[in-house]
């Protein structure tokens, strides 16, 4: 058999394939699934975007055609209007926009059009997966900034060496953050961002694909309502969430013109694009009125509200995040001293409870799981049941 690549070879598992075999596990014994772990909405996607693309399909057979690669004019011109209404941040949609494959194809692709064998990215740790192993794919050497409660899960980069600084390539930052929930409350750490990345020629990858699932009166910002952050780096978004567009695989970047291109000029050799077809039903939704988001945060919301309040009771130490739709929670004794991949296991076995282990998102998440609020608000108070039972020590927990 010939060899997969050294790159291949050197991830580690992906994360939520390994979840899905702890799942498949659980259910060849029959047992009934809480699956907490990955953040893949459960609410459905409005109808409104869903009759726009069905009229689509129907009866524009052109949009069957391949696409643009950076995303049609509309599009992009539709993402524009939504970043000054959102923001108040100006963008060339000609120029400064492009349409993605989803947030985590376009991160993974600009690691590939900007990396050569050792350059250095800045990464976040804990991170979502694909902020470090597209580092490791394009041949890239991480180096990780920690993320804890002493510096409230903000990198400090006074602490970055100076040689790292120095070959530092890109730096990947993520607020609202997956998967801690923590939010940055003002821009003073982003204008240090800035200045940081204009000293040391720095390109600054901000991923706000949990920019509209906040709670408590809490907006967060854009990267690109920073002064000088347009020269110095671009922000990927994502339909994901925000519009329960998971599995449509549509995701944006905006910023730096030269990065857009750059990013555009390797999509154009890999890829077609996002349909187009998809790409117009996305201007529906980026078209909708924000009560609709609103309703889809509320839910979240609810169950995390609900959630919070029967954890503590049973032991968890938890505190509700001002964003996301994930709790971010250290394993409760008397398993904190268990690895948390050991953890997850253990839950899924013993209670049908499906978790992502902290370890999962870097040495930093170690002691931590990750839980999801996407499943129907009454399998909460079910899933509250098994783990009082698991965590008493009375068996199985179900």
């Amino acid at each position: 058999m010939i060899s997969p690549s050294e790159k291949i070879k050197n991830l580690p598992p992906y994360l939520f394939g390994a979840i899905d075999i702890l799942k498949a596990n659980a259910f060849r014994k029959k047992l009934d699934v809480i699956d907490l772990a990955m953040g893949n909405p459960d609410l459905p996607t409005d109808p409104s975007i869903v009759e726009r693309l069905i009229d689509t399909v129907k009866n524009h057979p052109r949009t069957h055609r391949y696409p643009q690669a950076k995303g049609m004019p509309k599009f992009r011109l539709a993402l524009a209007n939504w970043y000054k209404r959102r923001f108040g941040v100006n963008l060339n949609p000609e120029t400064e926009a492009a349409a993605l494959i989803g947030s985590k194809e376009g991160i993974a692709h600009l690691c590939q059009a900007y990396l050569d064998s050792g350059d250095v990215v800045l990464v976040p740790n804990p991170c979502y997966p694909v902020h470090l192993n597209s580092v490791i794919l394009a041949g890239g050497e991480p180096y990780m900034m920690p993320l804890v409660k002493e510096n409230g899960y903000i990198p400090v980069l006074s602490e970055i060496p100076e040689n790292i600084r120095r070959r530092a390539k890109i730096m990947i930052l993520n607020y609202p953050n997956n998967p801690t929930g923590v939010v940055i409350e003002d821009l003073k750490f982003l204008e240090d961002a800035v200045e940081f990345a204009k000293k040391y020629g720095i390109i600054i990858v901000y991923d706000n694909a949990y920019c509209e699932i906040t709670y408590d009166g809490y907006v967060a910002p854009s990267f690109l309502q920073v002064k000088g952050a347009m020269g110095v780096g671009i922000e990927v978004g994502s339909f994901s969430k925000t519009y329960n567009m998971a599995g449509w695989r549509i995701g944006w970047a905006v910023g730096n013109s030269e990065v857009i291109s750059t990013l555009s000029k390797y999509k154009s050799y890999i890829d077609y694009g996002v349909s187009t077809f998809i790409q117009l039903a996305a201007v529906k939704a980026l078209e909708l009125p924000a009560e609709k988001i609103r309703q889809t945060v509320a839910e979240y919301e609810r169950r995390m509200d609900f959630f919070i309040k029967k954890l503590k009771s049973i032991g968890w130490i938890i505190e509700k995040p001002k964003a996301t739709m994930y709790l971010w929670a250290k394993i409760p004794p008397p398993y904190a001293a268990m690895p948390s991949l050991e953890f997850a296991e253990l839950l899924i076995e013993s209670t049908g409870i499906a978790v992502t282990p902290g370890s999962g998102f870097g040495t930093y998440g170690e002691g931590f799981v990750r839980m999801a609020m996407v499943t129907h608000y009454r399998r909460f108070h079910d899933a509250y049941l098994r783990l009082k039972k698991f965590l008493s020590g009375k068996g199985r927990g179900r």
